[in-house]
């Protein structure tokens, strides 16, 4: 064969093959402010690197050219708060059209499979991000209203529903996507300041998965080397914290709890024993759970001279909601606790509570014998054990 022919082959392979790696993000800004710049900046596990810089051109085009060895993270960025989160593969071309003011919101994106994702998820984030803002506005609407503590109650559960909402749709998200990078990025998405989508408490099986996917499918990048041994941290923590936390399961002893009654008085769980209890978890801002207090009523008024008694604990955040709620529910005949903290209850990692009503029967020695026996069934519960 020709020597300058190999050669020729040669220096083509290489040609190709760099190029090949090269991944160019191109687009126009709409309504672009003057002499702007526009900056692509790598995202790496200790540190966000600015790699290149451009003048936006007066009508809002720009081009980065940025040579790729393997997947990685890249912020497209105006401004601290102005940009877009990219996941660049060699060989890709964004092409993009968005407005200058909101790079992380393209009116249109092509060509970058794991970047057209990861917009998707923004689109959805932000949708949640507006319902959560409109409660923000209802209270500054309310602020003298003489009702507004019942406004707030009414506030928070709204808010507990749109967090849901985008909680099950990101681990859908993250079920669809397992082998993408973007998977990692959804584990850690805000829907307001410290206000967290995925919770490790609760979804840890969601950090583990993804933890067990990249780490087969990337490897030596170093953003999923970090994640894995966060995720060691997490469940180190999390099982620590198991060990010292009894198990609330059918046939233990339930936990104690030592909490205040609205009287100010200290009530511990443990002093109900000789009764059936029924240990419940509720909250005058939970709609399920005012329309279950009804049937608890009804099972108190049945069964209460035959032995049965109920312990009831809320998640409220007022003293004054808390009292509210039960007089309005007509709730006064049995025990109430409360250390009024929301979610932040000490019970709630006690008795591992993820959403409310829960509760929990109890025989006269203090071991669960049934949970979560709500309308009949705790009727039917209760007509066996007292038959």
């Amino acid at each position: 064969m020709n020597r300058k022919f190999v050669l020729f082959l040669f220096a083509t392979s290489i040609l190709f093959g760099c190029r090949n790696k090269v991944a160019e993000v191109s687009g126009t800004l709409m309504k672009p402010a003057a002499g702007s710049y526009i900056f692509l900046e790598e995202l790496k596990s200790d540190e966000l690197k600015r790699v290149d810089s451009v003048a936006v051109s007066p009508e809002g085009n720009f081009t980065f050219k940025r040579e790729v060895e393997k997947p990685s993270f890249y912020l497209l960025k105006i401004s601290e708060n102005n940009f877009l989160t990219m996941l660049l593969e060699p060989g890709d071309n964004i092409k993009m059209n968005t407005y200058f003011d909101s790079l992380s919101y393209p009116v249109s994106l092509t060509g970058s499979k794991g970047t057209e994702l990861m917009v998707e998820y923004n689109f959805n984030l932000r949708r949640s991000i507006k319902k959560f803002s409109t409660l923000n506005g209802i209270y500054m609407e309310n602020l003298n209203n003489p009702q507004l503590a019942s406004v707030v109650e009414s506030l928070d559960s709204l808010a507990q529903s749109y967090l849901n909402e985008i909680n099950i749709y990101t681990k859908n998200y993250i079920d669809r996507n397992l082998v993408s990078l973007v998977s990692l990025v959804a584990l850690y998405q805000q829907i307001a300041p410290n206000v967290y989508v995925m919770n490790p408490s609760k979804d840890m099986k969601y950090f583990i998965r993804v933890d067990s996917s990249l780490s087969i499918n990337h490897p030596d990048n170093s953003l999923v080397l970090s994640l894995h041994d966060q995720i060691k941290q997490m469940a180190a923590s999390i099982e620590s914290k198991t060990a010292e936390t009894p198990e609330a399961g059918e046939g233990t002893i339930a936990p104690d709890i030592t909490l205040p009654s609205p009287e100010g008085d200290t009530i511990k769980l443990s002093s109900t024993r000789g009764s059936v209890v029924l240990l419940d978890f509720w909250a005058s801002w939970c709609l399920p759970c005012r329309k279950e207090n009804p049937n608890l009523v009804k099972a108190y008024n049945l069964y209460h001279k035959k032995g049965f008694q109920i312990y009831q604990v809320s998640l409220d955040k007022t003293r004054e909601a808390w009292i509210k709620g039960i007089k309005d529910d007509q709730l006064d005949k049995w025990i109430h606790v409360s250390d009024i903290k929301y979610w932040n209850s000490a019970v709630v990692p006690l008795y591992k509570i993820e959403s409310i009503p829960a509760n929990y029967l109890l025989d006269k020695e203090g071991r669960i014998i049934a949970s979560n026996l709500r309308g009949e069934l705790l009727e039917q519960k209760l007509s066996e054990i007292f038959k």
